[in-house]
Formats: structure tokens, C-alpha cells, sequence
């Protein structure tokens, strides 16, 4: 049996969830928060217009964008776009139209403006 699950993300099931915050502008719903050496698992929700500043990887991250356009310096990534960004890279991410994407980081992102996301 699964430890959790979310029913029928891809098709909207993910506007029934509550999301709190996690930056300016965009919100999170923990699937599963880091606990100790493990991943954490998220949906990010993007209001339109909204960003993470430049950051780096500390260990690998995987995005499906479940719905809108995610976009970062290398290009605009739309509804069903999976991206693997590898430890030790840098971008930074924003959605002009707004987005939701299913997360999971390895580790912690370290925000390059010092602080820690």
C-alpha cells in the first residue's frame, strides 16, 4: 500500500487540495515534507507574474508541470513537461501565466541570495 496519495493530479485533482504558503506569490501542498536524509514531495502552485530567485541544487529535482507554463533560463515548460535538474545546478524559475508542478527535491534548494528555501 502506498504511504499517500493524491487522486487525479494531471486532470485538476489538485484543485481540491489545500496549499499554504512558500513564497511571494507561491504556495505549497506537502505530499510529503523532508524528514530527516529523505526527499521532499510537493505540488507548487505559481500565481501569474510569480518567481524563485536564482538557486542551487543540493541534490537532484524532478518537476512534472500538471498545468500553465513553468519557466527558468533555458526555456518554457508547459503541461506534461517533465524536467531533471541535477545537483549542483543553478536557475532561477517563474510562471507568466501561472503554473501548478509536482516537486521532489533530493535536499533543500539553496536560495543564492543567502537564505534557504
Amino acid at each position: 500500500m502506498p504511504e499517500t496519495t493524491r487522486e487525479l493530479l494531471s486532470p485538476g485533482g489538485w484543485k481540491a487540495l489545500e496549499f499554504g504558503p512558500f513564497r511571494d506569490a507561491v504556495t505549497i501542498h506537502w505530499i510529503r515534507p523532508f524528514e530527516g536524509d529523505q526527499p521532499g514531495v510537493a505540488l507548487l502552485k505559481y500565481e501569474p507574474g510569480a518567481s524563485v530567485p536564482r538557486h542551487r541544487h543540493e541534490g537532484l529535482e524532478t518537476i512534472l508541470v500538471l498545468d500553465g507554463v513553468q519557466s527558468d533560463e533555458t526555456g518554457d515548460y508547459s503541461s506534461g513537461s517533465y524536467i531533471v535538474n541535477a545537483p549542483g545546478s543553478e536557475h532561477s524559475v517563474w510562471s507568466d501565466t501561472g503554473c501548478v508542478v509536482l516537486i521532489q527535491w533530493d535536499r533543500p534548494v539553496k536560495i543564492l541570495e543567502g537564505e534557504i528555501a
